[in-house]
């Protein structure tokens, strides 16, 4: 894994929110997520999952799709088979991670909320960096 410093993160977050990082953005998930400087947990064909490079939980999974998806209004029955890997993943993930004592909760964020223009899934635990 290559170490991405905290004001890279920052630069990388602020480029996947323009127009053309909203295109490179899917076409690195897509085309050539092998680039992610990131720990894998998880690789199907469909999906990728990976802890959050700057995480808001004690437990913080991303869970991203492969196909260029911005949110969850682009998903279709075409989809069937990355929502079946995205359900085994978590799935195995709860297990791995031992999350049904603990608690968990899969987030898909939409609209103002979703700071990034690929649709993705946050597996979480524990209470958020933000909670008082």
């Amino acid at each position: 894994m290559v170490a991405v410093s905290k004001h890279g993160r920052r630069a990388l977050f602020w480029l996947a929110q323009t127009p053309v990082g909203r295109l490179l953005t899917g076409r690195i998930l897509t085309h050539m997520s092998f680039m992610l400087p990131v720990d894998r947990l998880r690789e199907t064909e469909t999906l990728l999952a990976f802890h959050h490079p700057s995480p808001s939980y004690p437990l913080h999974i991303l869970l991203v799709p492969r196909r260029n998806l911005h949110t969850l209004s682009d998903l279709s029955p075409a989809d069937a088979d990355f929502m079946i890997d995205l359900f085994q993943t978590v799935k195995s993930l709860v297990a791995e991670f031992d999350l049904e004592a603990a608690g968990y909760r899969l987030i898909a964020n939409g609209g103002p909320y979703q700071d990034v223009p690929h649709l993705h899934f946050h597996l979480v635990s524990g209470s958020s960096s933000s909670d008082p």
